[in-house]
């Protein structure tokens, strides 16, 4: 099996610190970065333009997506049209709907046509994918997040879901697909499987990608000594 560093999927890192971002921008085979409203309000960001704008002056050279937070299509449009502006690698995270369960399409449509680079985000189903796709400009930059391992949380296989997805995103033609909240390694090696585009991956699952292509036997030796080492230093006795 390939190793991480090996696959053709490239791999996003998602996360709020910017310090964590730092050094992972600077490793070759992270080749993009996330962040949306949740993970910085968990990281104790206070101001979303000042937390951007740091992160964009160290990071220059990888696309990297910033959230808009109004629910108001038109004050949706007015944030997606500033951040913007920020910086020539920033993609627009637009959900695909308000909270109301509004379709964000009109604004989608209205931003890809000026050509701003968006990250489409929160989708669930095929027809959302398709009524997106409907939305972009073939020639700008864009990315559709397909939310794979929440999909998997309702019980049902997402990858059928992203195969169908790829299709589809793939008749557009300068956008990408991105395989969003994988749970375990083994997304990461699907996500490669059906040649998706782009999967992000928080901090705890990148700890655990030089794990891809391990040796079982040695895998099992490695978790037999752990728990011999925990159970020593723990000092246990029967």
């Amino acid at each position: 099996m390939k190793t991480f560093k090996d696959l053709n999927v490239k791999i996003f890192a998602d996360g709020a610190d910017i310090k964590d971002m730092r050094a992972l921008a600077s490793q070759k085979w992270i080749k993009g970065l996330t962040t949306n409203p949740t993970l910085m309000a968990m990281a104790g960001i206070k101001s979303y333009e000042h937390f951007a704008k740091t992160v964009l002056k160290y990071i220059t050279d990888k696309p990297i997506s910033f959230e808009v937070f109004s629910d108001e299509h038109d004050e949706m449009e007015k944030q997606a049209r500033e951040i913007a502006t920020w910086a020539k690698n920033v993609y627009v995270k637009i959900p695909v709907t308000n909270t109301k369960g509004v379709f964000s399409g009109p604004i989608i449509k209205n931003l890809s046509s000026e050509g701003i680079k968006l990250n489409v985000t929160a989708i669930f189903t095929v027809n959302q994918v398709k009524n997106v796709c409907n939305c972009l400009e073939k020639n700008v930059p864009s990315n559709v997040s397909v939310f794979a391992g929440r999909i998997a949380d309702a019980g049902i296989d997402p990858l059928p879901i992203m195969q169908e997805s790829l299709k589809l995103v793939n008749s557009v033609g300068s956008s990408e697909l991105i395989w969003a909240s994988p749970r375990e390694v083994f997304n990461i090696v699907q996500a490669d499987q059906i040649n998706c585009h782009i999967i992000t991956v928080t901090a705890s699952l990148l700890k655990k990608l030089p794990n891809i292509g391990k040796n079982l036997d040695e895998f099992s030796l490695d978790t037999v000594k752990m728990f011999y080492n925990d159970a020593h230093r723990s000092g246990y006795s029967i």
